[in-house]
């Protein structure tokens, strides 16, 4: 006598069940946050023009209908990511609420300041000036203010050179060129940009910043000057209303009959 065959509910005879980790990333189910994330990409892309209304409504179709990653991420494979900037290969100045900069005509010239000392006091270079490919800064009980925001550059590479005792020196450099800080501090700071290792322009300047901060700091931001400021707050109102239209006529269509 043979043994009863066992039936397909038998779970001995059930299929394996792929487990999760085995499943490439595309095969992963989408969540609703997911497919609103989506969503928001195409309604903003709708807004800039990049899609017509067309095409956004097919893509907003296939949004609401895809249920995995991978169905998702065609959808937006030709579109810049929600709040990220567009790809490599769009130029800087079309980005919405940046600055765009000629770095060409910024690097070369003579330098106008080599050298800013202060001792119980302080010194500042700002504005239009050239910087050199070494300025060397020392503060002793004072402190200094070295701006490249609107500086021509005397090569692509310059070294500023930092000595702060019991003193202070800001360097502000614009966004876009690329830093490096090799400072030493003691019972004092060397601090780097918040955003160390964020992409630079292609062709903009090298600063490196360099030196000793004794019992005192040394501290290097990126800032973009206030008329700049002035410029990307004004691009941005002006995206957000236009977003905020291509919404309401989202919501009330106009009336073909």
């Amino acid at each position: 006598m043979t043994d009863a065959e066992p039936s397909p509910a038998d779970p001995e005879r059930r299929p394996a069940k792929r487990p999760s980790t085995d499943l490439t990333p595309s095969e992963l189910r989408a969540a609703d946050a997911d497919r609103e994330r989506v969503a928001e990409i195409l309604r903003d892309a709708l807004a800039e023009g990049r899609l017509d209304m067309t095409e956004f409504e097919e893509r907003l179709e296939a949004t609401y209908a895809a249920r995995t990653y991978g169905e998702l991420e065609p959808i937006t494979q030709d579109l810049p990511a929600l709040g990220s900037a567009p790809a490599a290969s769009l130029a800087k100045a079309a980005r919405p609420g940046e600055v765009s900069v000629d770095w060409q005509h910024r690097i070369g010239g003579e330098p106008t300041s080599s050298l800013g000392v202060a001792v119980m006091s302080g010194f500042s270079r700002r504005g239009r000036w050239t910087a050199p490919r070494r300025f060397n800064a020392f503060a002793l009980m004072g402190g200094g203010d070295i701006d490249l925001r609107e500086a021509n550059f005397a090569d692509r590479e310059i070294v500023v050179n930092c000595f702060a005792v019991m003193g202070g020196i800001d360097v502000i450099v614009p966004p876009g060129v690329e830093v490096v800080v090799r400072g030493i501090s003691i019972m004092g700071g060397f601090d780097q940009p918040k955003d160390d290792g964020a992409l630079h322009d292609p062709g903009a300047p090298r600063v490196i910043v360099t030196g000793l901060a004794f019992w005192g700091g040394v501290d290097v931001r990126r800032k973009l000057t206030k008329a700049e400021r002035e410029r990307v707050k004004a691009e941005r109102e002006r995206l957000k209303l236009e977003r905020r239209a291509a919404r309401r006529q989202l919501k009330n269509p106009p009336d073909s009959s």
